[in-house]
């Protein structure tokens, strides 16, 4: 089984949020369709800008909380390295 960290933000890029999970394209569907208030419904975060994988759920988390730690900067250097135009990954084929 595959573990995702990933970095979602909404439609202007101003506002990101991470998470880690088991099954991305679940969780970025929930999110986008705004099933449970939270963060992501209310900052209307909708869009999967970056996502790394591994296998096995303790990297994954360690991985989650240094991205979590790290500033803003650093978080918008991983975007931009990975998808220059921001594009919402979700939709990729």
């Amino acid at each position: 089984m595959d573990y995702c960290v990933y970095i979602m933000a909404n439609k202007a890029g101003t506002v990101l949020y991470t998470g880690v999970t088991n099954d991305l394209a679940r969780w970025v569907f929930e999110h986008k369709g705004k099933f449970v208030p939270s963060f992501t419904s209310r900052y209307n975060i909708t869009r999967l800008v970056y996502f790394e994988v591994f296998d096995d759920p303790e990297s994954a988390i360690l991985r989650e909380k240094q991205i979590k730690a790290g500033s803003r900067a650093k978080k918008l250097a991983l975007i931009s390295g990975m998808n220059p135009h921001w594009n919402d990954l979700y939709e990729e084929p």
